[in-house]
């Protein structure tokens, strides 16, 4: 009975986001702030130290809130305190939707992703923790 519950409560959230135009990432993970709920996925799947990679994210805004004017992704490595050598560069895919090259981890270990999303002159700060062997 709670899985039939919890079955029509996914599929009512996914069709509340298709119908207010958020877009899915199938295999994502998500982040969320007050404003803002943020998907995302790497490519390659696996990142792998010293090795570039992308992230592919979409952006939703909560019920009345702003679109998002812009996203940046950066990496953060909380007990050496650095951050990565590399600076992502972000472009909007339409739809809500984002891509974002050149991001490279120099060194094994965990690592903070880092999103900002600014939108209605405000920035939204979300992490996601990532553990890099």
């Amino acid at each position: 009975m709670l899985r039939s519950i919890a079955f029509i409560l996914s599929i009512a959230a996914a069709i509340t986001a298709v119908a207010q135009g958020c877009p899915e990432l199938a295999g994502a993970r998500k982040v969320e702030s007050d404003r803002y709920v943020l998907s995302y996925r790497t490519l390659p799947e696996q990142v792998a130290v010293s090795r570039h990679f992308a992230i592919e994210m979409a952006v939703c805004p909560k019920g009345g809130q702003p679109a998002p004017e812009s996203v940046r992704v950066d990496g953060f490595m909380p007990e050496h305190n650095h951050g990565m050598n590399y600076r992502a560069v972000v472009k909007p895919a339409g739809a809500g939707r984002y891509d974002a090259a050149g991001l490279m981890f120099h060194m094994p270990g965990r690592w903070d992703f880092i999103f900002e999303v600014r939108g209605g002159g405000k920035t939204d700060r979300m992490t996601s923790t990532v553990m890099l062997q």
